[in-house]
């Protein structure tokens, strides 16, 4: 069985007023496969329920040195150059990165297909000194897999990461929206999302 994201990046784009669709639309048609060709794993994409500015994604790799290579390729592919102008002009600041590795087993993806994403996706980042998974099972949902803040040199210095932290992150999935404390990220994902919110809880727990 495959390692899903041993390197995940954890992307959160303010967008101009309206114009998340617009982006939502554009990747979802030209850029989830085209990425992917290159190596990479597009993992989920996300509508921020409490922020209609904000669309968040995740993308992962299976190294570092595969990341600086898929990246190069992609970003200095056609693909990219026929779209970029129109992804581009939707977005106010795509710098919230955080690079991030597994703490455990990663995401429980195989078997998984595009097309039925449903539910909700909800996201803790804590203090890696306070690390603590939360009680996500008396909230109504199930671990998908927890993270650490990579402290590993950048590979792809073009598009930069936050070196804050180091933090620890926590994905959870949810049938539907929970009511969750404030500060945690409620992600809804999009229609092509490979990740959701009945997505396989991790499998280091029998």
């Amino acid at each position: 069985m495959r390692v899903w994201s041993p390197v995940l990046e954890l992307r959160q784009y303010t967008l101009h007023p309206g114009a998340r669709d617009v982006l939502i639309d554009l990747f979802d048609a030209q850029l989830v496969e085209t990425q992917e060709a290159t190596g990479m794993d597009v993992v989920g994409q996300f509508r921020d329920v409490d922020d209609p500015d904000r669309f968040v994604w995740l993308r992962g790799f299976p190294s570092m040195e595969c990341r600086a290579d898929s990246l190069a390729a992609f970003y200095g592919g056609p693909v990219w150059k026929a779209n970029r102008d129109v992804a581009n002009a939707t977005m106010i600041s795509s710098d919230d990165v955080l690079l991030l590795r597994p703490a455990g087993p990663g995401f429980a993806l195989d078997g998984e297909r595009r097309g039925d994403a449903h539910g909700l996706v909800a996201v803790w980042i804590t203090p890696l000194a306070h690390a603590e998974e939360p009680g996500v099972q008396e909230l109504g949902g199930s671990i998908l897999a927890s993270f650490v803040t990579d402290p590993s040199e950048n590979t792809f210095p073009a598009l930069p990461v936050r070196e804050d932290g180091p933090w620890f992150v926590t994905f959870a999935g949810f049938p539907d929206d929970a009511d969750l404390p404030v500060g945690v990220l409620r992600l809804s994902p999009t229609s092509r999302s490979l990740l959701h919110g009945g997505s396989p809880a991790r499998k280091d727990r029998p």
